[in-house]
């Protein structure tokens, strides 16, 4: 019996184009896409290939871990000009 587990993802758009995506709770563990929703069957498939590859090798398969991803808005010095 399959058991579904919930990780937290990142995804951050470039700025050349296209989506980065990690997960905090699988080190190691990235894709991309070139849309949001690519993005987000990739790095589906990403976990799933980690967490196999974790368990073929005998390795203990990280539990989630409750994280809280949140943006926070900060003052930038503005650049000295002449």
């Amino acid at each position: 019996m399959e058991k579904k587990v919930k990780y937290a993802a990142i995804y951050i758009k470039e700025p050349t184009g296209g989506y980065s995506v990690s997960v905090p709770s699988l080190p190691g563990c990235f894709s991309q896409g070139e849309t949001l929703e690519e993005a987000k069957v990739n790095i589906a498939e990403a976990v799933e290939s980690h967490l196999e590859s974790l368990r073929a090798d005998g390795e203990e398969v990280p539990t989630p871990e409750e994280e809280l991803v949140s943006s926070i808005t900060v003052s930038v010095p503005q650049p000295i000009t002449s």
